[in-house]
């Protein structure tokens, strides 16, 4: 069984069930699988899939579990608690399918239940891929170890985000460790709750894209930013303060992100487009509205490796608090190909409506829009952007 605890997931679900079953306990949604790599996959992928799917049915929240999140993630409240000790996995809402090397899911449901499915799906398609297909990790403690040092000597701060794509759970395992070992005071957290319980890491996370993409088709993409972020103000109070800006291009987010969210929010999540520009456009924004640029954090993750953190550290240099989310770099470089994959939110009903919406995402970056292309050209017209 490759997901073998309840908490073997990242943090922003457990946040966004949250949000979603105080704001819309109501909403269904569909989300599916997105190969962005076309990669073929092996005979009977499908069929393992499904087994181990079929096996997440059996995970509960344990009091160990528990007691850590309590301690840990102060803003969550009894109620949600409770909802997390009767919670169970329902294989039903996943749908696996395979025609030669194609592979489909789809996962299809109550928007507070599907969210949990999106991380460990994608974890379990990517250790099944390299296990059926016989690749096997190389130099893992090797090539973590020297990565550790490297961000240590330049006096960078990671949270490690790799669950997602990550080669198996095992490496994860051996990578956190050595990040925690040889990184001392620069190693944040993990988005990856289990391990942060297990090695007494602070969980890292906030909310994601569907957050937006939900207000986006229920609001109507003008009003998704600030509904978006004012409704998850709503819910944490001021916690969980660092905004995703991307969704609709960051261009769109800056005009909702007025003084009020600017002030409030601790800073921003950048991921996807030039992190230059955006650096810019976030030191720019801060001054006009009177924000102490030095305040306010920017959490870069888009795709990074140490050339990358090198080169942003350089040009921030001091005038934002920089912090680099690493994800497939730590827990996939290993010597294979990692896949390039992701589960989106792709439709939504809202409580009252009769039909399913569709959902998108554009970002800063034209080849990772996400969605039906007529909805992304509605979108794109909507927003004014070219």
């Amino acid at each position: 069984m490759i997901i073998h605890d309840f908490l073997d997931n990242d943090l922003y679900k457990f946040t966004t069930m949250n949000a979603i079953q105080k704001k819309f306990p109501d909403a269904e949604v569909v989300y599916r699988f997105v190969n962005r790599g076309n990669t073929l996959f092996p005979p009977g992928f499908a069929e393992a899939v499904r087994k181990e799917v079929d096996e997440m049915a059996t995970l509960v929240l344990s009091p160990e579990n528990e007691r850590f999140l309590r301690a840990r993630c102060y803003y969550f409240d009894s109620v949600f608690f409770d909802l997390l000790k009767g919670f169970r996995f329902n294989p039903d809402e996943v749908k696996v399918s395979q025609a030669g090397g194609r592979l489909d899911v789809e996962v299809r449901g109550l928007w507070y239940r599907t969210v949990l499915w999106e991380v460990p799906l994608l974890a379990i398609i990517s250790e099944l891929y390299f296990r059926m297909t016989g690749q096997e990790a190389r130099d893992t403690e090797e090539r973590a170890m020297a990565k550790a040092k490297a961000f240590a000597e330049m006096h960078a701060e990671i949270s490690e985000f790799g669950t997602r794509r990550r080669f198996s759970f095992e490496v994860q395992d051996r990578v956190i460790g050595i990040l925690r070992e040889n990184m001392k005071g620069l190693l944040n957290g993990t988005s990856n709750v289990y391990f942060a319980m297990k090695y007494n890491l602070t969980p890292m996370g906030t909310h994601p894209h569907e957050w937006f993409m939900y207000h986006g088709a229920h609001f109507g993409y003008r009003s998704a930013n600030a509904m978006a972020l004012a409704n998850w103000v709503d819910v944490y109070d001021g916690y969980l303060g660092i905004a995703l800006s991307d969704t609709y291009t960051s261009d769109n987010f800056f005009n909702s992100f007025d003084t009020k969210y600017a002030k409030l929010f601790d800073g921003l999540r950048w991921d996807s487009g030039d992190p230059f520009e955006f650096t810019e456009k976030a030191l720019r924004h801060y001054r006009r509205h009177r924000v102490d640029p030095a305040s306010k954090t920017i959490v870069y993750s888009d795709a990074l490796d140490l050339d990358g953190v090198k080169r942003i550290k350089e040009y921030v240099a001091g005038r934002l608090h920089d912090v680099y989310g690493i994800g497939t770099y730590i827990t996939n470089d290993v010597g294979v190909t990692p896949l390039n994959i992701v589960i989106k939110l792709f439709e939504c009903r809202p409580k009252g409506s009769d039909i399913f919406l569709p959902t998108v995402k554009l970002s800063d970056v034209a080849g990772k829009h996400t969605g039906d292309p007529e909805e992304i050209d509605l979108c794109l017209r909507m927003l004014r952007i070219k």
